[in-house]
């Protein structure tokens, strides 16, 4: 008889154990919309290895850092009062920032908000848009010049002591608007691959001599075409105004792609770019049919990334809750 009231005793103290103390430390889910400070004005987004996402402001240059499990954040670095663009953390956590109409760009720490070093890049009419960080450089486009900016990174990823200046020439043709805007490596590594957003092509650049082709997308356009995110052989180019991002399936050399789905979702309000952590993608909405005030609200949304198989087909992506 004892020996049975011990066993039923135990059983309970073990079920009681196991519900809820489970339950009490189930995570909570990370959330899928990130509010900015009102005014903020985001473009730019950067996350490395790290749940942390960083973002510009166009308003004043000041970058913010937020958790992505939380979605709690603060301004890490304060601004120039000029914008901060498009932004990349590199391995190394430094922030390379595209600074726009200022023709400049800046490299911080991104645990302290330091400023490592600042460039100028350009001196007259200029838009420093967006930048990428290869093994050996930092490249940055500009809108408005057909011209790529690179920081040639040294031993141990030494910054320059200035950036040295490329002429696009080839098959990209700069018009009226906003011509080259994001950029991001190809497959292969080999070359770098830019959107011009006003005529809505890709083109692939030879980083050693400039000269551009366009990249073979089967009639497919990018109009809007806004920043860029590689992920393998799989390009989503953001089209902001369209509220969408493309994925594109690449080849190696990244000379031909395949457009295999179209993402948006009902949050979006002029997306700007796209960085990835996990099974997710985050874009900032830079809300530019909007006339920003300091009472605008910002923020940044995720949605889940597609899932591919060896074949350039998509598998569906599930809609965000």
């Amino acid at each position: 008889m004892r020996s049975a009231i011990l066993t039923t005793a135990l059983c309970a103290l073990l079920a009681l154990a196991g519900t809820p103390a489970q339950a009490a430390t189930s995570p909570s889910p990370s959330p899928e919309t990130i509010a900015l400070p009102n005014g903020f004005r985001p473009e730019g987004i950067a996350i490395g290895s790290r749940p942390v996402a960083y973002l510009g402001s166009l308003a004043n240059g000041d970058i913010y850092r937020a958790d992505l499990r939380t979605g709690q954040g603060a301004v890490v670095s304060k601004g120039p009062g000029t914008p901060s663009v498009g932004l990349k953390l590199d391995s190394r956590n430094r922030l390379f920032v595209a600074g726009g109409t200022a023709g400049t760009a800046r490299v911080i720490d991104a645990r302290t908000g330091a400023v490592l070093k600042s460039y100028t890049l350009a001196t007259g009419a200029s838009f420093v848009n967006d930048v990428v960080v290869t093994r050996d450089a930092a490249w940055f486009t500009d809108s408005t010049n057909p011209v790529l900016y690179k920081l040639a990174l040294g031993r141990h990823g030494a910054l320059p002591g200035q950036a040295v200046s490329v002429p696009l020439t080839g098959a990209i043709q700069y018009t009226t608007g906003n011509n080259a805007n994001g950029i991001a490596p190809t497959p292969d590594r080999k070359g770098l691959l830019i959107v011009q957003s006003n005529v809505g092509k890709l083109f692939r650049a030879d980083p050693a001599t400039g000269v551009t082709t366009e990249v073979n997308l089967g009639g497919e356009s990018l109009v809007n075409g806004d920043g860029l995110l590689l992920d393998g052989r799989t390009l989503y180019a953001v089209q902001n105004r369209l509220n969408t991002v493309t994925v594109i399936r690449l080849n190696a050399a990244g000379t031909s792609g395949q457009v295999v789905n179209r993402l948006t979702d009902p949050r979006f309000d002029v997306p700007t770019t796209v960085a990835s952590f996990g099974n997710r993608l985050y874009l900032p909405n830079a809300r530019f049919t909007t006339t920003p005030t300091p009472d605008t609200p910002y923020s940044v949304n995720a949605i889940p990334a597609p899932r591919f198989s060896g074949s350039s087909e998509a598998v569906e992506v599930p809609p965000s809750s």
